[in-house]
């Protein structure tokens, strides 16, 4: 039998209470110091709780018995989201009867990932949400004993929402920080003077991502004096939001100077919250020192002009997100890069308890509440590739210190021994509890903002787009890509080697075949491209015939083998960028932004895939 939780190891529903410190600290030790105890009791509930899923019992696994534990543990195989995907899309077409849950779905979360070229839905539950609630309470707590004084003024938070659809069935689907935002826990949550932001509610809740970040750029030039932390939650985001101020600030100092805002902000709610609770008159005084900060000839620092009393800059810096380091650093004028909190559309995970250390000393240290944690090692005993199994998974107390593993979960919300596709490597322990690095996603290739494109998909749409050549005798030798982080939205870069033809292929069908590309890449991409505006028009850019032997002589000066050598389809900034660029003839860009649309077609399955 599982052992009884104590209050201790047991979080309040929701998380703790607005300025309770100290019994927060208290939680993390305590589930720290008995992980192994705690995930003994977690898998426990899930499988008890979960004992009428249809899932668990096709493998036999008695949820509500004493032996449901070593059952799952010996039978339950790994499993990633195409393995999942019939029973959820039986549960996004109407099917109500407990398939992978005991509890009802309450929506489907989008992931970031995708299948089939669409995103992902995660199943889950209600309850799912006082467990999200859980992490954040924890993360000031956590804040407050590296910054003292964050309750004496407001936070610059940029949070947005996405657009919303609907199952066959009649469930939500949405990202789940859009989930999140529009949740009582978040919409009703106490006052609490840690977390006291800049934003009104009304305008992070604005789907028109203009017009929110529009509102809550205002609001935070309102309260610049009283700011003490700024952020979003990706790099990506937050640059986005100075590169917006850069193009607006002479318009929002308008909207200060004379206490009005500007006509194109039409959202009633917003226009109600922002001119009634926060311009509340003309301030030309402000808009002066706005003004003097923003008109100058550099931005270097100006975060910290703005803000004069920001202690830190709050974003996701690891995995993707660190090619922003540089660009961060450069606008926020020394300030520090706080990364906090580890999270995902599947559940949320950890905290990074050290959240003030450099960027690239960040591990997080996963809450054994949160779910049960198994890990896939990367590696044999042998040094050879693992074969997924089950049988080979390590619990989380049994990780080895500078080792790396692939994450598997299990979920309250009806997730077994589910492949999240992070790879992670143990940098230390917090009490039995250990402290990973994020390494990277598998099989991702390229990533500006939410979007992840692998080899495959980047390659199916190259092979595609290059077919407007073949009509000027043109073909493609050889080819590689890069994500552009250095411009404001960043975006992808193809690095194309050409044999030519007879005729000269013209600037336009180069044009077409760079959206050809970006017809072609899954729908996250598509978003972030059309709706969003968080990635840029895609670039290729055509170098000189033999370019990619100069590639291959470089790679072999630097050890490569010669009989194992291929060309990467993916090449990160520094000197490899620089001999690529070093040899570019021409560049083209899309013309236009892909197509997307809100309303979802994968509902529909033959055989079990996504239509």
């Amino acid at each position: 039998m599982p052992e009884a939780p104590t209050t201790k190891t047991t979080p309040p529903a929701g998380g703790f209470a607005p300025g309770a410190h100290r019994e927060a600290l208290e939680f993390i030790e305590h589930v720290t110091a008995n992980a192994g105890k705690v995930q003994r009791r977690v898998l426990a509930e899930i499988l008890s709780q979960n004992a009428p899923a249809e899932y668990l019992r096709r493998y036999g696994v008695p949820g509500g018995s004493a032996d449901a534990v070593e059952a799952f543990r010996r039978v339950v195989p790994l499993v990633t989201y195409e393995g999942l995907q019939p029973d959820i899309l039986r549960i996004a077409n109407g099917d109500i009867s407990p398939i992978l849950s005991g509890k009802p779905v309450s929506e489907f979360l989008t992931s970031s990932g995708t299948s089939g070229g669409e995103r992902k839905l995660m199943p889950t539950i209600a309850d799912e949400l006082d467990r999200r609630s859980l992490l954040y309470s924890l993360q000031m707590p956590v804040m407050s004993q590296s910054v003292p004084g964050l309750d004496k003024g407001k936070a610059m938070y940029l949070l947005f929402v996405k657009a919303e659809s609907r199952t066959p069935g009649g469930l939500v689907a949405r990202p789940v920080l859009t989930s999140y935002y529009r949740s009582r826990q978040f919409l009703e949550r106490p006052h609490d003077p840690y977390t006291e932001y800049t934003s009104p509610n009304e305008a992070i809740l604005c789907v028109d991502s203009y017009q929110s970040m529009y509102a809550q750029l205002l609001c935070g030039l309102v309260h610049r004096a009283d700011v003490l932390r700024v952020g979003a939650v990706f790099a990506s985001g937050f640059l986005r939001a100075v590169r917006f101020l850069e193009k607006h600030w002479p318009r929002l100092c308008r909207d200060i100077r004379t206490g009005t805002l500007y006509p194109e902000i039409t959202d009633r709610a917003v226009r109600d919250a922002v001119v009634g609770r926060v311009l509340r008159g003309a301030d030309p005084a402000l808009a002066d020192e706005i003004e003097a900060e923003c008109a100058g000839s550099s931005w270097e620092g100006i975060i910290r002009r703005l803000w004069p009393r920001t202690k830190y800059i709050d974003v996701i810096v690891t995995g993707a997100m660190s090619q922003y380091i540089p660009t961060l650093e450069f606008y926020g004028g020394g300030l520090p890069l706080a990364c906090t909190m580890y999270a995902s559309s599947e559940c949320y995970f950890g905290l990074n308890l050290n959240p003030m250390c450099k960027p690239g000393d960040v591990a997080y240290t996963l809450i054994p509440t949160m779910c049960y944690f198994e890990f896939l090692p990367l590696q044999c005993s042998d040094g050879k590739p693992a074969e997924p199994s089950h049988r080979d998974l390590v619990g989380l107390v049994d990780v080895k210190l500078g080792h790396e593993y692939e994450l598997v979960v299990t979920t309250y919300s009806g997730l077994y021994r589910y492949r999240v596709g992070d790879v992670l490597r143990v940098a230390g322990f917090k009490n039995e509890a250990p402290m990973f690095k994020f390494v990277r996603r598998q099989n991702v290739a390229l990533s500006i903002d939410s979007d992840k494109t692998d080899e495959t998909e980047l390659h199916a749409a190259v092979s595609g787009a290059v077919q407007h050549l073949a009509p000027f005798g043109a073909s493609l030798v050889e080819y590689t890509s890069y994500a552009d982080a250095a411009t404001i939205p960043g975006h992808y870069v193809l690095f194309w080697e050409l044999r030519a033809g007879s005729t000269a292929v013209p600037a336009s069908v180069f044009e077409d075949c760079c959206l050809s590309v970006e017809e072609a890449l899954n729908s996250v991409y598509r978003q972030c491209r059309a709706c969003d505006k968080s990635i840029g028009p895609l670039e290729i850019r055509v170098v000189s015939e033999g370019t990619f032997d100069k590639l291959m002589d470089y790679a072999i000066s630097r050890g490569a083998s010669i009989n194992q050598y291929k060309a990467p389809r993916c090449v990160r900034p520094g000197p490899v960028v620089e001999l690529l660029d070093a040899r570019v003839q021409a560049k083209y860009f899309s013309p236009k932004c892909p197509k997307w649309s809100p309303g979802n077609n994968q509902w529909n399955a033959s055989n079990g895939d996504a239509a």
